[in-house]
Parts: structure tokens; sequence; C-alpha cells
């Protein structure tokens, strides 16, 4: 079997009396879309931010193509691949398209430059920006204002910002909030083009985002994981309804 581009095991923490996550373990292979669904307070947002490396687990492991970097703080898992894509917008809104793939992929990597100006003139940097903005469809759009986008496109500005660093692994945090259904649509179509280029661990509340795009499903409630399976496996798991999906869960 493949192994997996990114392995959680065992991952706990507990704030106070309250075990935000209870011994996580899942995974992600290379090709998949694999989405984290749960009611508000599972502990999904714990869980997101002890793999990206902005809280450090109690107990546990995270391996991004089988190193351990359960150790390092976001830049430096950044810098071995793991790329994130945040609920909140992280683009600034007066810089073009271009200008904020660029940047902000410097910045994820941790290198940070006065005179971005000087930046922009990096030829070779500014060729894998406009390449990542043709994988997302708004290669048109670079020379635009991100402020003069849709809710949508920003959401690809961001990918674009990722994948200019040549990612092994998408992380993305409820990508698809305050989207309309047409913005919603687009960015199905880009992350469901994305699989071929790096996996991606979708944190998703839409349903019929999650049963569109998901290979595989991991359902957490109450910090623990009650079920890892397909579209069809979660849809008809007793658990998993009761829990979380209801009884007017997608057939």
């Amino acid at each position: 079997m493949t192994e997996p581009v990114l392995s959680v095991t065992g991952l706990t923490k507990a704030f106070g009396g309250l075990t935000a996550t209870d011994g996580v373990s899942l995974t992600l292979r290379p090709g998949e879309i694999h989405a984290l669904i749960g009611p508000n307070g599972a502990g999904k947002s714990t869980l997101i931010r002890q793999i990206a490396g902005d809280l450090a687990p109690d107990a546990g492991r995270v391996e991004i193509a089988g190193r351990d970097v359960t150790a390092l703080d976001t830049v430096a898992r950044a810098r071995r691949g793991l790329a994130r894509t945040f609920q909140v917008s992280s683009l600034a809104m007066e810089m073009t398209v271009l200008q904020n793939v660029v940047l902000g992929a410097l910045g994820r990597q941790g290198r940070v430059f006065r005179l971005w100006r000087n930046v922009l003139r990096d030829e070779a940097l500014v060729a894998r920006a406009r390449a990542a903005l043709e994988r997302v469809w708004l290669e048109d759009f670079a020379a635009t204002r991100v402020a003069d986008l849709s809710h949508g496109q920003r959401r690809a500005v961001e990918i674009a910002v990722a994948l200019v660093l040549g990612p092994r692994a998408f992380l993305m945090d409820e990508p698809f909030a305050g989207m309309g259904m047409d913005g919603a649509r687009q960015l199905v179509e880009v992350l469901d083009g994305l699989r071929t280029e790096a996996p991606v661990l979708l944190v998703e509340h839409d349903m019929d985002v999650v049963f569109a795009l998901a290979d595989r499903i991991s359902v957490l409630v109450s910090g623990r994981l009650i079920a890892t399976g397909t579209a069809d496996e979660i849809r008809a798991d007793a658990r998993v309804r009761a829990a979380y999906l209801g009884e007017d869960a997608p057939s």
C-alpha cells in the first residue's frame, strides 16, 4: 500500500478538565480528498491546529511523508510541504492577485522582504506564481486587486499561494464558509483538480460539498473519531446519523 503523505497518530489535547481531542488517528493518502466532519464543539479546530503546528499536543505524533514533525512549528511544517488555508482570509485586499501569491508564498516560508517590489522582479518566482494562478483559473486576474474579486475567487488565490510552495499536502479549514452557490461550484471544480497535485485534508460543514468531493470521510464527535469510510459508508453508519447527519442526511 502507498505510504500516507500525512499521518496523525493518537493526537490528544486537554484544556483543564476538557479533552478536546482524544487519541485521534487518521491518514491522508496520495491523490485523495479526506474530509473531516463533526458537530460544533467536536474538536475539529483543535485537531487542525495540532496538525498545522500552532498548538502542541499533549500526546501523539504528526508525520509528513514519513518524517516526524510533531515538534516543528507552522513555518517548518510549511517548508516540509504542509500547505494550509484558513476559514478567515488572510489576503492583502489592496494588493493585486499576483502580489498576494508571490508575497504570501514567501511569508509562509518564513522569508520577510521589506522591498517587495524587488521580489516581484524575481522572474522565476513570478513565473511559478503565474503558473499557480493558471491552475486555479485566475491567470487573467493577476493585475486585479483582491478586494475586487468574488469570495470564491479569493479562496482560489489562497490555494494559488499554497501551490507556489509545491506542497505535499493541503490542509483546508472550511474553505466554503460564507460562499454563495456560484462560488462554491467553482471552488468544488478547483479542489477536485487539486487532488492530483497534492492530497487534501478538508474540514467542512457543507455536506453536499463533502459528499461530492471526498474519497474518504472521518467523523469527529466529542474529541473522538467515531467512523472513517467512503461517502456511502458514512451515509449508512447509524452512529454518524445519530451524532451528526440526522434524518435529513443526503442519500
